[in-house]
């Protein structure tokens, strides 16, 4: 069980890559960026107070400072060279009177495995994808050009989301290195999705954009103190990002405030023919999640309490038990739940995952055409094992592991992929949310960051993702306090989607807490 967190809640890293350093010139209106939310960049831009131009200029210099020197959080893989010219063509589009909507001129960063189709490489933090450019933009980019953000660039990552090696220290990849805390530079901030959780936190872009297969969103969002959504499966697009399990993946929108991820949410919504499980989101999905943020959304309703998690930690312990009084004190019935998905659930997960890494990563070469730098899983191996940078810190056995697994039809991958749905399930967060008649699940996300640390590896402690993310279910990550400095966050979730209930108990969390605070030392 603990292999399998680690090689899943990976984070990533700063990497030179096949990308260019680009120092922009300074903006010409001073702006302050820290805590800036989409809806004051919209006002700063309807005022006149500041353009897009200047924004993504004030971003650029901003992660040239902090990111790049300074502290070294080593979060951002890649700038965008075209970052600039979006941002003026966008100022025209305004200045014609056109706006795209509350996405116009937001900027963006995104996770280093979804495609691009522009001069940026997508690397997975693999060495061996160093000068990967893939022939289009995934779904879910194309969805956020659409609306009008500002792809600032790619986020760092722990290599192939994590799944590459028997243990490893999230936010390391071969490409960019490791990607460090901004409440502490010494501490993990926990992955895959890391880099994206770090520039969030360190005011480095307003949104970044994450990926899940078991805490790899709501992971980095509890270490770095953001929110983090992780959708039902089939709610978002997959198709352009390098995938480790097609049952279990989706991106997912990270922010410092509920309302904000709740926007770029909606935006990325939509039915894609390339992802057969997008198909069951229609009539599911909205493409504006604003309207279910109320204040009072805890009135009335029944949370469950998932108490699993509980008693590692004193100081979490403590925390959680604050979160739970104020649920209660804000007219919410909380009902312990001590027991959600069968004991072989997280074992079934772990043997379908290699089975899909191997089907997913096959298909996602082929698809790069001529222009792939890697032809299969086996010629990887092959590049990843000769590679001495590679090889330094980790073994990446689960590549040799995954390779040895037979195609889709085996009846081992078959069986276990229906057993682990059961015991997810029917069996396990429906039958639970059907006994007690919940409207959602909370408990801790996890605990505070730990001390990264590249010889022995990760040391997660508490976590609680897996019950939501092995059943497919949607999980909102919000900060929760703070212990020693170091934030920690409360994780709600719930059935196959329920976004719209799950923003609305988040929002009236976060609203009636505000625990977000930005890292000090800027």
């Amino acid at each position: 069980m603990k292999t399998l967190m680690w090689v899943l809640m990976m984070v990533i890293v700063f990497a030179a890559g096949s990308c260019q350093k680009s120092e922009a010139p300074a903006a010409k209106a001073q702006i302050n960026l820290i805590e800036i939310t989409g809806d004051e960049l919209q006002d700063g831009y309807k005022n006149g107070d500041f353009t897009i131009e200047d924004v993504v200029r004030a971003y650029l210099e901003r992660i040239e400072r902090i990111d790049r020197n300074g502290p070294k959080l080593n979060s951002v893989i890649c700038l965008n060279p075209e970052a600039l010219q979006i941002a003026i063509a966008l100022d025209q589009e305004l200045a014609a009177g056109k706006s795209r909507g509350p996405m116009h001129g937001i900027p963006v960063l995104l996770k280093d495995n979804i495609d691009t189709h522009d001069r940026m490489p997508t690397t997975a933090g693999a060495r061996a994808l160093a000068n990967s450019f893939p022939l289009e933009d995934s779904y879910i980019t194309g969805k956020l050009r659409e609306a009008g953000a500002v792809i600032l660039g790619k986020t760092n990552l722990s290599e192939w989301a994590n799944f590459h090696s028997s243990f490893s220290s999230s936010g390391w990849s071969g490409v960019g290195g490791q990607t460090n805390n901004p409440y502490d530079p010494t501490c993990n901030p926990c992955g895959s999705s890391s880099g994206s959780g770090v520039a969030v936190s360190a005011n480095l872009c307003v949104i970044a954009i994450g990926t899940e297969t078991n805490g790899s969103i709501v992971c980095p969002s509890n270490n770095n103190g953001i929110v983090g959504i992780k959708p039902t499966v089939g709610l978002l697009s997959r198709t352009g990002i390098i995938p480790i399990s097609f049952t279990q993946d989706t991106p997912g929108p990270m922010a410092r405030t509920v309302r904000d991820a709740a926007i770029c949410l909606g935006v990325m919504t939509g039915i894609d023919p390339s992802d057969s499980k997008t198909a069951a989101s229609e009539g599911k999905s909205f493409t504006d999640y604003t309207q279910f943020l109320k204040a009072d959304g805890l009135q009335g309703k029944r949370i469950g309490f998932y108490t699993g998690p509980m008693g590692s930690h004193f100081r979490l312990d403590a925390v959680m038990e604050q979160a739970v009084a104020f649920f209660e004190g804000e007219g919410a019935e909380v009902i312990e739940v001590d027991k959600l998905i069968g004991e072989a659930a997280e074992d079934l997960s772990y043997q379908v995952l290699l089975y899909e890494f191997r089907d997913g990563l096959n298909q996602y070469f082929d698809a790069l055409g001529d222009q792939a730098p890697v032809k299969d899983l086996e010629e990887l191996i092959a590049l990843t094992f000769a590679d001495s940078v590679e090889m330094r810190y980790f073994d990446h056995v689960l590549l040799k592991e995954a390779e040895e697994k037979h195609d889709m039809h085996d009846p081992e991958y078959l069986n276990a992929l229906e057993k682990m749905h059961r015991q997810t399930r029917e069996n396990g967060i429906d039958r639970v949310m059907d006994e007690y008649q919940l409207d959602a699940i909370i408990s801790p996300t996890g605990g505070p960051a730990w001390k990264t640390d590249l010889v022995n590896g990760d040391n997660f402690g508490v976590y609680s993702s897996s019950p939501a993310a092995i059943a497919g279910y949607p999980s909102i990550s919000v900060p929760m306090g703070f212990i020693e400095g170091l934030p920690v966050g409360i994780s709600i979730f719930g059935r196959a989607w329920s976004e719209p209930l799950l923003l609305e108990i988040a929002y009236a969390y976060e609203q009636g807490t505000m625990h977000r605070r930005a890292p000090v030392g800027e």
